[in-house]
C-alpha cells in the first residue's frame, strides 16, 4: 500500500462479487434496515489497513467518506475517528469527535458502523461525566434506530468497569422496541454484565422480567448460563 495513498484510492480494494453479498448480508432490500446502502466489497481487514493509511487525511476529505454512499467508506472515517480519540490526550480536541459523531449519526446506519465506534467514543468519552445517564437516555427514545444503538452499544465500556446500572435502565426503555436489531443490541449488554459483573446481578434483573422480554432480548442475555438454566429460563418455570 502506498504511502502517499489519498480518499479516492479506497475503491480500487473493492470486490463486486464480495460486494453483492455484503448487500444481502447487511439487508439493504427495500423495506429492510440497511436499505439503499451501497458497498464496495472491502474486508474489514483491509478497512482497517487504510485507516492506518488515511489517519491525518484533512477534515474534508474525512467529511466526504463519512458521508459517502459507500458503506466501508464509512466505517473507514468512522475508524479514523476511533483512533484518532483514543490518540488523543487533550480533553478538547476528544469532545470534538464526540460531538462529531453525535452530528453525523444518520450515516452510522448499521449496526457494525455503530459497533465498531460506538462504545470507544460516545461510552469512552461519557464514562466520567456526570449528565452520562442524560445523554444516553435522550438517544435511546430517538426515532433513529441507530442511536437507540448507539447509546446501549456505549454502556458496553460502563460494564466493563463493573458498573451495569445505565445499562439496565435503557433495556427497561427499550424492552417494547419494535426493532429486532435493538433486542439483539440489549439482549447482548445483558450478557455482557452476566459476564463482567457477575451472574446473580443479571438473574436478579431478568426475575421480574424474563417472561415479558422480548424472546430474542431473553436468549441473547442467558446464552451463557449453562444449559440447565437457560431451559428454565426459555421454559417460563425459574
Amino acid at each position: 500500500m502506498k504511502k502517499s495513498m489519498e480518499i479516492k484510492d479506497i475503491r480500487k480494494y473493492g470486490d463486486k462479487e464480495r460486494a453483492k453479498n455484503l448487500s444481502r448480508f447487511f439487508k439493504t432490500g427495500k423495506g429492510e434496515y440497511g436499505e439503499g446502502d451501497k458497498f464496495l466489497g472491502l474486508t474489514v481487514p483491509t478497512c482497517r489497513s487504510l485507516v492506518k493509511e488515511l489517519l491525518d487525511i484533512s477534515d474534508k476529505d474525512l467529511e466526504n467518506i463519512l458521508t459517502s454512499s459507500y458503506h466501508e467508506e464509512r466505517l473507514i472515517a468512522l475508524l479514523i475517528l476511533v483512533k484518532r480519540f483514543e490518540k488523543s490526550k487533550d480533553e478538547k480536541t476528544r469532545k470534538e469527535i464526540y460531538s462529531y459523531y453525535l452530528s453525523h449519526t444518520k450515516y452510522i446506519n448499521n449496526w457494525d458502523l455503530v459497533d465498531l465506534s460506538a462504545p470507544r467514543i460516545v461510552g469512552k468519552y461519557l464514562i466520567d461525566k456526570k449528565d452520562k445517564e442524560k445523554i444516553l437516555l435522550k438517544l435511546a427514545i430517538s426515532k433513529l434506530l441507530w442511536e437507540r444503538r448507539i447509546a446501549v452499544l456505549a454502556t458496553s465500556i460502563f460494564i466493563y468497569e463493573k458498573d451495569p446500572g445505565i445499562t439496565f435502565k435503557l433495556v427497561d426503555l427499550l424492552m417494547k422496541d419494535k426493532e429486532d436489531l435493538m433486542h439483539k443490541a440489549c439482549g447482548w449488554m445483558l450478557r455482557e454484565i452476566g459476564k463482567k459483573c457477575g451472574e446473580d446481578i443479571l438473574k436478579k434483573y431478568l426475575k421480574d422480567r424474563y417472561m415479558t422480554m422480548p424472546r430474542t432480548m431473553l436468549r441473547y442475555s442467558i446464552e451463557k448460563f449453562d444449559e440447565t438454566t437457560r431451559k428454565l429460563y426459555l421454559n417460563s418455570k425459574i
